[in-house]
């Protein structure tokens, strides 16, 4: 992106995602902050008023710890809870092994550092913890929430 710009550079990338999701190039969950940067040239603050643009427009939504979302779509729980469901998910058992942190990335679009925010979480409540062969493995299964 040319930095000087009459419009301002986070308006030309703010345009340039809402055309990206009209044409439905991009229909649920948006990429991270840190691609985001990557994609376009520029620094964190750039990217930060492009999508608080976008969001003002209600064209988008954030979910704290899962990301930026266009209005209407994706799974809006925060991304613990969405990993968590991996656990009550047919044929885990105690002693099972956890995906890996890129493994988790990849799976739900997300940052290393949000998978690694769940996965401590998940730590905490003992539901998962590292194991000798210093891979994470299921230490228990989560008790189903109450109202699911």
């Amino acid at each position: 992106m040319p930095q000087a710009s009459p419009r301002g550079t986070y308006l030309q990338i703010s345009e340039s995602l809402r055309l990206k999701i009209e044409e439905g190039e991009i229909s649920e969950g948006l990429p991270s902050e840190a691609e985001l940067m990557s994609t376009y040239g520029v620094g964190r603050s750039t990217i930060g008023r492009a999508l608080k643009a976008l969001k003002a427009d209600g064209i988008i939504e954030s979910v704290q710890g899962a990301g930026w979302y266009v209005a209407g779509t994706g799974d809006r729980r925060p991304l613990v809870d969405r990993v968590t469901d991996l656990l009550r998910a047919d044929g885990v058992q105690v002693g099972d092994s956890f995906p890996s942190e890129k493994e988790l990335c990849e799976r739900f679009g997300v940052s290393r550092t949000a998978v690694r925010s769940a996965i401590a979480q998940m730590e905490g409540r003992g539901l998962i913890a590292m194991s000798a062969s210093r891979r994470r493995e299921v230490r228990a299964l989560p008790v189903e929430a109450s109202g699911s």
